[in-house]
């Protein structure tokens, strides 16, 4: 059977090269394996305050980037969530079907809720939109990284438990977990995962870092005293991590890469990470600063909303009728 697979990443601006290698280039090669569906989760992004101008700002950027790592609209549907009204109903069943104390479990919203004076409802329930999301286009596989396991478990009970109460209804989703390079790690703290969010800028390399930029903060990025380059998760996690960066980067083996720096010290293995990744990102940088500039990124959307939205009205037909809500 074909693989249905389902993402959704919101729109938040600043890209990181850990956004990258531990999601979205990892998309593209999801293009081979199934039917994929590719949203821009804008009301997600809505669960904390967002200016108004620059929430639209960041969400044609995400598109563009998106476009611009190679995902082709005419394999994967590529949409913006608001765009498909679905979402928003099917939350609402979903918020109906999830319970209280399941979404106060839920580890990120701890995390997000923590000492802020003011705390949305939606922070709280966006798991319930997050199962939505997925349910809607009957995914049999989600992408997920190690911070998400617990949102589509809650997914999974949710089809589950709707399935049991108004029979089938939904497809119940497995994750697809990358094992390898799933989390890139903060340049100044390997035990910390790279993020746009660290007032540190030297902490994370942009996609849209120049040139300079990202030599600079590759150059800088911590090691350790042994001067060996050699993957060791547990006693050399600085180290492992730039070797996970480099072996993406230039889709090479990590060990062809310690063995190309055995003998030799960090400045040399540091230097030329630095010119893996800058040309890793330059055609990335080229392709986005050329979707911007098309008019052709919002046709792509408005069809990609078009697609998305046959599939989700049939799930949401299914669903209303399901239930025992009136349908004509």
């Amino acid at each position: 059977m074909t693989k249905q697979i389902f993402s959704g990443v919101q729109p938040s601006g600043n890209f990181t090269l850990g956004n990258y290698i531990g999601a979205m280039k990892r998309f593209v090669a999801l293009q081979e394996e199934g039917n994929c569906i590719y949203s821009i989760v804008d009301l997600h992004s809505i669960t904390v305050p967002k200016e108004p101008k620059a929430l639209r700002e960041y969400t044609m950027q995400l598109a563009a980037m998106y476009l611009s790592i190679g995902i082709n609209p005419e394999k994967s549907i590529l949409f913006i969530q608001s765009h498909v009204k679905e979402h928003a109903e099917l939350g609402w069943l979903m918020q109906c079907t999830g319970y209280i104390g399941e979404l106060e479990r839920m580890t990120q919203y701890k995390d997000k809720s923590t000492g802020k004076d003011v705390v949305t409802c939606g922070l709280l329930t966006y798991p319930a939109l997050m199962a939505a999301d997925i349910l809607l286009y009957d995914a049999t596989h989600v992408p997920v990284g190690e911070d998400q396991k617990q949102h589509l478990e809650f997914t999974r009970d949710m089809a589950e438990r709707f399935n049991k109460k108004y029979g089938e209804t939904f497809v119940v989703p497995e994750p697809m977990i990358q094992e390898f390079g799933g989390r890139i790690m903060s340049l100044d703290d390997p035990s910390k995962k790279m993020s746009k969010s660290n007032p540190n800028a030297a902490s994370y390399v942009a996609l849209l870092d120049e040139p300079s930029a990202i030599v600079k903060k590759i150059k800088r990025a911590v090691t350790d005293s042994e001067g060996i380059v050699r993957y060791d998760k547990v006693n050399k996690p600085a180290i492992s991590n730039l070797l996970t960066i480099y072996s993406v980067c230039s889709n090479e083996p990590i060990e062809t890469i310690e063995q190309r720096y055995e003998g030799r010290g960090y400045g040399d293995f540091k230097k030329d990470l630095a010119e893996v990744v800058v040309n890793a990102l330059t055609p990335i940088q080229q392709e986005y600063t050329r979707w911007m500039a098309s008019p052709e990124l919002e046709d792509i959307l408005k069809q990609g909303a078009e697609r998305a939205t046959a599939i989700a009205s049939v799930t949401m037909d299914r669903a209303r009728r399901n239930m025992g809500l009136v349908t004509f």
